[in-house]
C-alpha cells in the first residue's frame, strides 16, 4: 500500500520541485557583505515547525567560518543587504539573522535551532561543498542540506533525507549539540519582515 501511496504522489511532488533558479552576486557584493561574528565556529541546522503537526517544512544551514553564510536552499527568505550565490547568503549579521528567524517564526511555525561547534577547518570545508552544491530546486531543501553534511566529516550520521524532521532528529544525536527552539505568535503573514528586509 506505502508503494502504491508513493507512486501516486511522486508525479504531484516532482512538478512541485520545479527548476532551480540560479543567482550569482558579483564579487565586489559578496565581498562587501562579508561577516565575522568572532564566535566559536560552527555549524546549525534551522528547522521550521509546524505548530499543528510537529512536522518540519524547511530547513536552512547556517556556516559560521572565517564569515557567516546562511545555506538556505529553495527558501524564499531574502534581505537587500544580502547578496546570493545560488542559495548560499552572504553578510549574515545578527540583524540579518534575526530577520531570518523572525521571517519564519510566526503562529504556525517555530523554529527549531541546532548548533555544533566545529574546528575552522571543518566550517571551511562545509562552507564550501554549500557553494559547490549550485541552486537548489523547489522542495529540495532537505535533500540538499543532508547532501552536503554526508560530505563533511562528523557529520555522516546524518542520514540522506527529503524530510526536515528526520534530519533535525538525526541531527540533534550529534555530540555537544545544542538546541533552542524559538516561538513568535505574529500572524502568519510575514509579508512586514519581507518589505523591511528588502528596505535595508
Amino acid at each position: 500500500m506505502r508503494r502504491i501511496f508513493l507512486v501516486l504522489i511522486l508525479p504531484v511532488f516532482l512538478a512541485a520541485c520545479g527548476a532551480a533558479e540560479p543567482v550569482w552576486a558579483p564579487d565586489e557584493a559578496v565581498q562587501k557583505a562579508l561577516y565575522r561574528s568572532g564566535e566559536p565556529t560552527s555549524i546549525s541546522l534551522y528547522t521550521m515547525v509546524s505548530n499543528s503537526t510537529g512536522k518540519g517544512e524547511h530547513s536552512g544551514l547556517l556556516i559560521n567560518g572565517a564569515h557567516r553564510v546562511m545555506f538556505d536552499p529553495a527558501g524564499t527568505f531574502g534581505h537587500s543587504t544580502v547578496p546570493e550565490r545560488n542559495d548560499v547568503h552572504y553578510g549574515i549579521t545578527p540583524r540579518v539573522l534575526e530577520h531570518y528567524i523572525d521571517y519564519h517564526a510566526r503562529e504556525t511555525y517555530h523554529v527549531v535551532v541546532q548548533t555544533v561547534e566545529v574546528s575552522p577547518e571543518i566550517a571551511a570545508l562545509a562552507m564550501r561543498v554549500a557553494q559547490d552544491y549550485g541552486a537548489v530546486p523547489k522542495a529540495h531543501c532537505t535533500n540538499s542540506i543532508t547532501t552536503v553534511l554526508g560530505q563533511i566529516p562528523g557529520f555522516q550520521s546524518i542520514k540522506h533525507t527529503w524530510w526536515p524532521t528526520r534530519a533535525m532528529k538525526d541531527f540533534g544525536n550529534l555530540p555537544g549539540v545544542q538546541t533552542q527552539r524559538i516561538y513568535d505568535d505574529s500572524p502568519d503573514d510575514r509579508s512586514d519582515v519581507a518589505a523591511l528586509a528588502n528596505n535595508g
